[in-house]
């Protein structure tokens, strides 16, 4: 599976579950370890211990396995070895204490599908309003 594709189905199956501020960041120019890193949120242990092993079951059914999961035991941070794509979900008053974004700032943000461009999210929009007829 190409790797981009991979980290989007990966964030798609995060969304499933309700995963929070999801982000995929492109960081194969500033680093070996990945092409890829997926990162995302749940408010509770046991939602991002859904996240997780809904990610493990959608991709399996890809036939996509990873090379390790870590912070099962504990959940409040899973980390998953997918080799080219690294997944990192947080509970999420741990995700703001290591604050993985900001350490890789230089990463392009990958967009994800129905996510709107920056810009359109602070523009106001210039739709006229519906005309009533009456």
């Amino acid at each position: 599976m190409v790797p981009e594709f991979k980290a989007k189905s990966i964030a798609a199956a995060s969304l499933d579950k309700k995963a929070e501020d999801v982000v995929v960041l492109d960081v194969g120019k500033l680093t070996s370890v990945a092409d890829y890193l997926v990162i995302g949120s749940g408010g509770s242990d046991r939602q991002v211990r859904a996240i997780a092993d809904h990610i493990d079951a959608t991709l399996a059914q890809q036939r996509v396995h990873p090379l390790s999961i870590e912070g099962t035991s504990t959940s409040q941070w899973v980390l998953m070895d997918y080799g080219d794509v690294v997944v990192h979900i947080f509970r999420t008053d741990v995700r703001a204490h290591y604050a993985l974004e900001r350490l890789w700032g230089d990463a392009r943000h990958v967009r994800l599908q129905n996510e709107l461009p920056p810009q359109a999210a602070t523009r106001p929009s210039r739709a006229r309003p519906a005309r009533v007829r009456g």
